[in-house]
């Protein structure tokens, strides 16, 4: 069981956060036919995955396509960064990457390589939590919660029972 004491958001913020950011990213996009979100596996992709959904609900109009990209997220060097549809299929295209919780920008910043094999029309970055601890030059387009921590800290997204972010 996990401690009340250390929940962040519960899961009406989440929900809120989470079709926030939906639109957000329509209204930012609202000329586009096409927005591929980028989820990175496990906890990005199924926050992606929530996020195509509520977006579909409101984007009339526009296809929303959702991907996995695939990343050791511990050593990003160790191995490739793999994506479920071939590269090409990002060409000319709008993309949202998604992730959890945005705290170095390492993972990001190695995600990229493969969402950038081919001209994409736009990248975007839409995390649930940003911990502000930059090492990489990034920031991210769509921020659901600012969160100041310590490096020793962790934080832990739950979309499945119990949804919520909790910090230990």
């Amino acid at each position: 069981m996990i401690a009340t004491q250390n929940l962040i958001l519960s899961e009406v913020q989440v929900n809120q956060i989470i079709r926030r950011i939906a639109f957000e990213i329509y209204e930012n996009n609202f000329d586009e036919k096409n927005i591929v979100v980028v989820g990175i596996y496990d906890k990005g992709y199924l926050l992606a995955e929530r996020i195509v959904r509520e977006l579909s609900a409101i984007a009339e109009g526009v296809k929303i396509s959702l991907i996995k990209l695939e990343i050791n997220k511990e050593k990003p060097l160790s191995s490739e960064v793999t994506l479920d549809v071939p590269s090409k299929n990002l060409k000319g295209k709008v993309i949202i990457l998604v992730d959890d919780v945005l705290n170095t920008g390492k993972t990001m910043a190695h995600s990229m390589s493969a969402l950038l094999e081919v001209e994409v029309k736009k990248l975007q970055i839409a995390v649930l939590v940003n911990r502000s601890h930059k090492q990489f030059p990034l920031s991210a387009n769509y921020k659901g919660y600012e969160l100041s921590t310590t490096i020793d800290e962790h934080v832990d997204v739950k979309l499945e029972d119990p949804v919520g972010v909790f910090l230990y």
